[in-house]
């Protein structure tokens, strides 16, 4: 009988080894296996998955901003995002690209970027926000030149009924972002947030029965102003009517409820049509009236002379001698007008724009005195009605506040304000001598910079005695009287109006140039104020003066808003006091 063969060479040994190395390939399989499926979150199945799953956006629908009626000043209407399947463009994507950038007006290169993809995506954006017509347009043509892998989708369209109308306050929405205004500044309340939408796919189409999840998006709110759509509209019309005549530079109007601080009308020209933005300069599409500071002329004499009078220095009947030049240490001051010696009472001042008048009335202030007024009046700071860009201005301080730097700030030189804050100063004489901060949104919403604002939000603060306040206005009532003062245009038939012209210097580059900034700012009816109306017109190259050039702008704004709010004349007899005296008499 043979010998059985147990050695290295024999077939039993043989299979012995291979049934080992099997076994340790196998265990090797089966542990990465285990890896995967119980260890390892990006198993291969799950990356299978992924790979064949769609997320596509489900765009909100973002808030109307409304004007106090409701009547909307921004919208949303129906449109379309153009979106690509780059597994399908990508080959064609230079070609393709070009077309959508002729058809849709969109960035080439972001489009080829987006049409060759940079993920396994099958979703990209190519365009956002585009009217629904044209959006399907360019798909069939796209289809009809044999592109593949495009289609449409909702999103909605940022819509500007009025075009133009307010919309410097409005701002606009670009393709992925607000870009100025109350869209920007509210943008997170009037946004919302998109939803998501993500679902299997298999040969660039949904599998109806596949794995799919869905998260609803959240529309944005409305954001409801103070602002009165048929005076902003007129205000807007009359004003451009202004600067455009002129050929002055610009322009800006601001109508406000006396009582209760509300902007009903806050116009700018130039101004840009908020459909198309690109159209008109940038300079052109912000709000010049807060972010535009300058010096503003007599208009600031309202202020002084208030503080004056509610400081027990003086009453609307003080008498003054007033030189046709006075000398004051570094530059003599003069007034607008050439005139021999003058006995003007303090009304009289008012009444015929006296700088000189007012410097000398003004020497009664003890010292900061006339400063602490006016921040009282809200110069200097911001108005807090909660746009962005608006400016403080500029009210000097400390070493700067100097007794020539008073003196020309008795009269509306030397500090910056800006217009929205030159109409509340105005209007708290107006308003009996109560500050009333103004505002742009009704009730209560939160901006960008995280501030609460809003007529829930209105603050007071009395500045100045309402018997100060009241003689004010008799002396303002001189001012578009026909036979004593320097706006008879600014008159509203029926109506005791209160007002005051402004002429000032222009401070351009550091330094005064020639140029002039006119204004007019009143309230009617005077002896019961329902609205403030302040007018500002920069550089005009005709018809210079504040009461022939903006004061008959403030009576075609007034004469409206009257109007439009059935508000009836007092009946009452204007003020006639003096303006005038001599030895032993006053003149009326």
């Amino acid at each position: 009988m043979a010998t059985k063969r147990t050695g290295r060479g024999s077939p039993h040994f043989r299979l012995r080894v291979g049934f080992v190395l099997i076994a340790m390939v196998l265990s090797l399989f089966g542990a990465r296996l285990v890896q995967l499926q119980a260890f390892d979150p990006y198993s291969y199945a799950a990356a299978a998955r992924k790979a064949n799953m769609d997320h596509v956006i489900l765009p909100a629908t973002r808030g109307d901003i409304l004007d106090r009626n409701g009547e909307p000043l921004a919208d949303s209407v129906d449109g379309l995002m153009v979106v690509a399947d780059p597994k399908l463009t990508a080959k064609q994507a230079p070609q393709l690209a070009k077309f959508l950038s002729n058809k849709l007006g969109i960035d080439y290169f972001t489009a080829l970027r987006q049409l060759r993809g940079d993920s396994d995506s099958r979703f990209e954006y190519v365009a956002r926000r585009v009217p629904a017509t044209l959006a399907a347009e360019a798909v069939q043509e796209a289809e009809a030149l044999h592109y593949k892998g495009l289609s449409t989708r909702r999103d909605p369209v940022r819509n500007y009924p009025g075009g133009d109308l307010a919309a410097n306050i409005v701002g606009f929405v670009g393709t992925d972002e607000s870009l100025g205004g109350l869209e920007r500044t509210f943008d997170e309340q009037l946004a919302g947030k998109d939803g998501t939408a993500t679902y299997e796919v298999a040969g660039g189409s949904r599998i109806p029965l596949g794995r799919s999840t869905t998260v609803a998006p959240v529309n944005g709110h409305d954001l409801k102003t103070t602002i009165d759509r048929d005076v902003q509209w007129y205000a807007d019309k009359v004003l451009a009517q202004a600067v455009t005549s002129t050929d002055a530079e610009s322009g800006v109007a601001i109508a406000m409820d006396t009582r209760t601080g509300e902007v009903l009308a806050l116009s700018d020209f130039p101004t840009f049509d908020a459909n198309k933005p690109g159209q008109s300069p940038k300079a052109d599409r912000g709000s010049r009236a807060l972010s535009d500071v300058y010096e503003p002329g007599s208009v600031e004499k309202v202020l002084t002379l208030s503080a004056l009078i509610d400081a027990g220095k003086v009453t609307d009947r003080t008498r003054l001698t007033v030189p046709n030049s006075l000398d004051r240490q570094d530059h003599p001051i003069h007034d607008w007008f050439d005139h021999p010696t003058k006995r003007w009472t303090l009304a009289g001042v008012i009444a015929q724009s006296s700088n000189i008048g007012t410097v000398l009335a003004a020497d009664k202030f003890g010292p900061g005195q006339l400063r602490d007024y006016l921040a009282k009046f809200g110069l200097g700071q911001r108005t807090g009605v909660g746009l962005s860009g608006e400016s403080p201005g500029i009210l000097p301080s400390g070493a700067a506040w100097t007794d020539q730097v008073e003196d020309r700030i008795d009269f509306g030189q030397s500090l910056s304000v800006n217009a929205l804050q030159m109409v509340t100063a105005v209007n708290t004489v107006a308003n009996g001598g109560v500050r009333v901060s103004p505002s742009l949104i009704e009730g209560s919403a939160t901006n960008d910079a995280g501030e609460t604002v809003g007529t829930d939000h209105t603050t007071r603060q009395r500045v100045v005695s309402s018997e100060a306040a009241k003689q004010m206005m008799q002396m303002m009532e001189r001012v578009p009287d026909p036979d004593t003062g320097t706006a008879p245009g600014a008159q509203v038939p029926g109506y005791r109006v209160a007002g005051k012209t402004g002429t000032a210097q222009r401070a351009v580059d550091g330094r005064y140039d020639g140029s002039l900034t006119v204004s007019f700012a009143g309230f009617a009816p005077a002896d019961d104020p329902r609205f403030t109306v302040y007018v500002a017109v920069q550089d005009p190259q005709r018809n210079k003066g504040g009461g022939s050039l903006a004061g008959p702008v403030f009576s075609k704004i007034m004469s409206r808003l009257l109007a439009r709010y059935g508000i009836p004349p007092t009946g009452t007899k204007p003020s006639h006091l003096p303006v005038e005296w001599g030895p032993g008499h006053l003149k009326y």
